[in-house]
Formats: C-alpha cells, structure tokens, sequence
C-alpha cells in the first residue's frame, strides 16, 4: 500500500470509510482530521504501513467504542470544541 499524505485523497482501503482502527492499542482515529493535524496524519500513515488495522460497520464512532477502542485524543479534542462552540 502507498504511503498516505493528507493532501491526498483517502487511503484505497479506506476511501468510503472515516474511522479505522489500530489493533495494537484499540486506539480509533479519524480521517477527517487527518488533513489538519500532522499528530493524526502520521500515526495513520503508521498503522497502514503496519497493516494492523480495522475498519468499522456502520462507520461510526459510536460503533469502534462497542468494539472496545478508544477515540484518539484528536477527537476528543475535536468534540470539546464543537461542544464549546455549541
């Protein structure tokens, strides 16, 4: 599998997906994010080198914590923000 960049579109594996999932540390990040935050986009293009991955269904966030992962501290980052603008 190609190296990932944000610039770049989705990686194939995961171009209809948003979240995947690192089995190692049952950590679940978000792809969205990858595109403003280098912290994401390196662990992604990590965890796809590794190809210790998951990808969830339905894609949702709410689905990878039934699962047993825990969102990525970018998300939750992400939340508190929407939630103070809120």
């Amino acid at each position: 599998m190609g190296e990932y960049t944000p610039s770049m579109s989705r990686p194939t594996k995961f171009e209809n997906n948003r979240y995947v999932g690192d089995k190692r540390k049952q950590v679940v990040y978000d792809l969205d994010l990858a595109g403003s935050d280098p912290e994401v986009a390196a662990a992604i293009e990590e965890l796809l080198a590794s190809e210790r991955f998951a990808a969830f269904g339905p894609d949702t966030l709410a689905e990878a914590r039934n699962r047993g992962y825990r969102p990525h501290r970018s998300i939750r980052r992400n939340e508190a923000a929407a939630a103070a603008e809120a």
